[in-house]
């Protein structure tokens, strides 16, 4: 009897991370560090970072260059379908330009050595001082919380790099033009390809040539063979299957040309798992920064009948974290249609982690006395602790925690009432 689908994809996750560990665990007892090899590079595995529910990253370094990375593995045992969906989130990646927003630095599709499925690997920036979750748990060992500035700075800044994927408009590529039956494989490539996006100037490193494979599997481009600095992007094209995987934005694929200097609508995306281990903090201390679009797409999402608001369910009960999961998601409705206003949910649930050190919905009656987190986050069943935070900041988490989304502020809203908390401390 075929395993169903959910279920074999849980048996094939586990399998990958004791794979993983193991690997992990033996580098250390033998005192050796692994290697790899990418689009022609080597790089020693140091450690492991974290770890996903599909995924490991670790911290990679260039053994030629000594530059440190985020590398992100992501096992796709599916095969071409599984790289499809792992070169989602590459794509992600590229699309949104934000000073708040990690910018992937280059990718790559190999084989898996074992010859079970292929392994995607993202090249992402090191960012030495860990998460917000990881600011969260030093400040309960150490039994301090953040000052209500600080903390509103890194919330707007979050919220900024939200904006920017809540307003999202796609840029007008020459491509955009109905596909044609009929039409060469060649042509169908060419009219895929990426092209730069308006969001900010510095876009010279995104003008994509033509990609030159290496042996081990990728196509780097803009690769002139200098090891000290990573190729930004990288196409991987499934020789067996003739196709491009990395292929531009899908919304703009089967759309007609705009007119000449027509923009192009808005296109709401969604993260649908901001959460404090999801923002970066830079260098700097003090500059948020968004990662993990593995659960990204879409945000407006009609939902016609009860197949649809099954699959949207079970979507977000495997990519989007319970705690900070918006009600919406725990019990799609018939008749309505999901829209970006989840993530300002799963924002108040962040800011209020901040402030107390976890979610609204992880307290002592769901995390010790059985209570349900979904029936807590279903009812917004939540307290403000004690604490010398102003009434401000309250009224702001408050007023995103709004069980019904048409009561939530946008994001635009969002930050303008953050702003104004911001002044009040002043």
């Amino acid at each position: 009897m075929a395993l169903p689908p959910q279920l074999f994809r849980a048996l094939e996750n586990i399998r990958d991370q004791a794979k993983d560990a193991l690997w992990a665990l033996s580098s250390c007892m033998c005192q050796q560090t692994p290697k790899i090899k990418i689009n022609g590079r080597t790089f020693q595995i140091v450690k492991v970072l974290g770890e996903g529910g599909f995924s490991f990253v670790y911290l990679a370094q260039d053994e030629h260059s000594g530059r440190q990375f985020a590398l992100k593995k992501i096992r796709c045992p599916t095969g071409s379908e599984g790289v499809k969906e792992a070169m989602r989130e590459v794509e992600a990646y590229r699309r949104f330009k934000h000073p708040n927003i990690i910018r992937i630095l280059d990718s790559a599709v190999v084989q898996d050595p074992e010859g079970e499925g292929k392994i995607v690997y993202l090249f992402l920036p090191l960012y030495k001082r860990g998460n917000l979750q990881d600011a969260i748990n030093t400040n309960l060992v150490n039994n301090r919380h953040f000052s209500e500035q600080e903390m509103l700075r890194l919330f707007k800044g979050t919220c900024e790099a939200v904006r920017a994927m809540h307003t999202y408009r796609p840029s007008t590529p020459k491509s955009a033009v109905p596909r044609q039956n009929g039409s060469s494989s060649n042509s169908r490539q060419q009219s895929r390809r990426p092209e730069p996006e308006p969001q900010h100037d510095d876009d010279e490193d995104e003008r994509f040539p033509q990609p030159e494979g290496d042996a081990d599997g990728g196509y780097s481009y803009g690769g002139n063979g200098d090891s000290a600095s990573v190729p930004l992007v990288t196409k991987h094209r499934m020789e067996d299957e003739g196709e491009v995987v990395f292929d531009g934005d899908e919304e703009l694929q089967h759309a007609e040309a705009p007119s000449s200097g027509s923009p192009l609508a808005v296109v709401p995306y969604a993260h649908r798992d901001l959460k404090p281990g999801n923002v970066m903090i830079a260098d700097d201390g003090t500059t948020p920064i968004l990662m993990d679009f593995g659960s990204t797409m879409k945000a407006r999402i009609p939902i016609e009948n009860r197949s649809q608001a099954l699959l949207q369910q079970d979507i977000a009960a495997e990519q989007s974290t319970m705690a900070y999961r918006a009600p919406e998601l725990f019990d799609v409705k018939t008749g309505v249609s999901l829209d970006e206003k989840v993530d300002i949910w799963s924002l108040g649930c962040t800011l209020f982690a901040l402030a107390y050190s976890h979610s609204p919905f992880e307290n002592t009656q769901t995390t010790e006395q059985g209570g349900s987190i979904a029936m807590a986050v279903l009812n917004a069943q939540y307290k403000h602790p004690q604490s010398a935070y102003s009434e401000g900041l309250k009224d702001l988490i408050n007023v995103m925690l709004k069980v019904n989304p048409k009561d939530r502020p946008d994001i635009h809203e969002v930050i303008q009432m953050t702003n104004r908390v911001l002044q009040t401390l002043q």
